[in-house]
């Protein structure tokens, strides 16, 4: 079988796609010609299970006057730990919020940005990263071709990139726009960005709606922010997401109604997803970059 490469291969144009994402949210078997793909075989694969007692620490919401709201998100390049690390909880104007920290031995920066850039560009690429809750994952033309400029290094190149996905984050597939920021788009103190506050990023906002949405319902959109850097044991992932928040001329807008919260079971079910899908990527990054980090495409 001829080999096709990310260059080449013809993605769905977004009708099309959003249709088809109510038959990846059951994680169907491999087309033929997915199973060609070499790195296929990670998609069958045994997912290791979170650390009990990490995943325990999602069980129950933690006290919302030791969460942070996104106005302060530059206290996460202070030296130290801030007082909840692992947790989520409703802030007292609704919003949902979500931490979580986990220490890669193997993972460098380097794969982290490689990471970010490479797996977009193919829907199956971003299925094997979390096969029991990711159905799927589309670009733009325009952000195809921006990922793909060899001139623009890696940790730049979702910079105003739109990922398209559809997950499950215990609540039922969802499609999922992803709108990817600069760290200094995103509100970080740029004259503190370097070492040994932090290694890279990756973070923007986003909006979701169920892949059986049939009416004019909407849902809250959230800001993502997965900050790396050094740790004795390796690189250090810290992770927030405030839900019912967007970005607004550059500066973080709450977007929820008075009286209107976030519903808990949402933000447990995304914290929950969040433990899984990074104790997969943990163990699962340093392999698929020996593989393929040399290249965008394969």
């Amino acid at each position: 079988m001829q080999s096709t490469t990310a260059e080449t291969r013809v993605q769905l144009n977004f009708k099309d796609w959003y249709a088809s994402t109510r038959a990846t949210a059951d994680r169907p078997p491999l087309s033929p010609e997915e199973a060609q793909r070499p790195f296929a075989r990670y998609y069958d694969e045994k997912i290791p299970p979170p650390d009990p007692a990490h995943f325990a620490m999602m069980h129950e919401p933690c006290d919302p006057a030791r969460a942070i709201g996104p106005e302060r998100l530059n206290d996460l390049l202070d030296p130290g730990e801030l007082a909840v690390e692992i947790g989520w909880c409703n802030l007292p104007n609704g919003a949902g919020f979500i931490a979580n920290r986990m220490v890669y031995p193997e993972v460098t920066a380097e794969m982290v940005d490689w990471w970010f850039a490479w797996h977009p560009l193919e829907n199956l690429r971003y299925r094997i990263w979390y096969p029991p809750q990711h159905g799927g994952l589309m670009l733009s033309p325009e952000g195809r071709r921006r990922i793909l400029d060899p001139s623009i290094p890696n940790r730049e190149k979702n910079w105003g990139v739109v990922h398209h996905v559809t997950e499950n984050c215990n609540c039922g597939m969802e499609n999922i726009d992803i709108h990817f920021l600069s760290p200094q788009d995103f509100g970080f103190d740029m004259a503190r960005w370097k070492e040994p506050y932090v290694s890279t990023f990756a973070g923007g906002f986003g909006w979701a709606v169920s892949v059986n949405k049939t009416d004019e319902s909407i849902t809250a959109p959230a800001l993502m922010c997965h900050i790396f850097r050094q740790h004795p044991q390796g690189l250090e992932h810290r992770t927030r997401f405030w839900m019912g928040y967007r970005m607004s001329n550059g500066k973080p807008e709450l977007t929820l109604p008075p009286g209107v919260a976030v519903p808990a079971a949402a933000v447990q079910g995304l914290a929950r997803h969040n433990v899984c899908e990074f104790t997969r990527w943990g163990e699962f990054l340093p392999r698929i970059y020996r593989e393929f980090g040399h290249s965008m495409v394969c």
